[in-house]
């Protein structure tokens, strides 16, 4: 996703048209999509298990609205989780799974060395409802 050098807009929406609170300062949009405010280095399987559920939740919804935050996260989940300050276990696997569609889901698996055996830790899935 581009920003636009003349508007706040995180996402371009015609100001007539729309009462949505969505502006920005430009100088705030990093400070608002990062996903951790300094280096987290998890540990262990609880540490995975009690801090990355939010994260990939953030994960989730800036995919929702960053085409090159997803396209980078397709390509190497891991690697834009660490250029994000986030640290997973070596024996955790990311699995980012039907990233074209609406509901993308990330799994996140233990694997320990030696083994062809992976559990799962923890799942998210992007869903989206709508009720009336």
């Amino acid at each position: 996703m581009s920003l636009s050098t003349k508007s706040t807009d995180l996402i371009k929406i015609d100001d007539k048209k729309s009462n949505l609170p969505i502006k920005f300062n430009p100088n705030e949009i990093n400070q608002v999509l990062q996903l951790v405010d300094k280096d987290l280095f998890l540990k262990n399987r609880e540490d995975v298990k009690k801090y990355l559920p939010d994260i990939l939740g953030r994960v989730l919804a800036r995919i929702w609205i960053d085409k090159s935050f997803k396209d980078s996260f397709k390509k190497d989940p891991n690697s834009v989780l660490n250029e994000n300050g986030v640290f997973l276990p070596d024996d955790m696997i990311l699995e980012f799974q039907k990233p074209n569609s609406d509901r993308p889901k990330i799994i996140v698996y233990e694997k320990k060395q030696n083994s062809n055996f992976k559990i799962r830790v923890v799942q998210l899935q992007l869903v989206m409802l709508a009720g009336r």
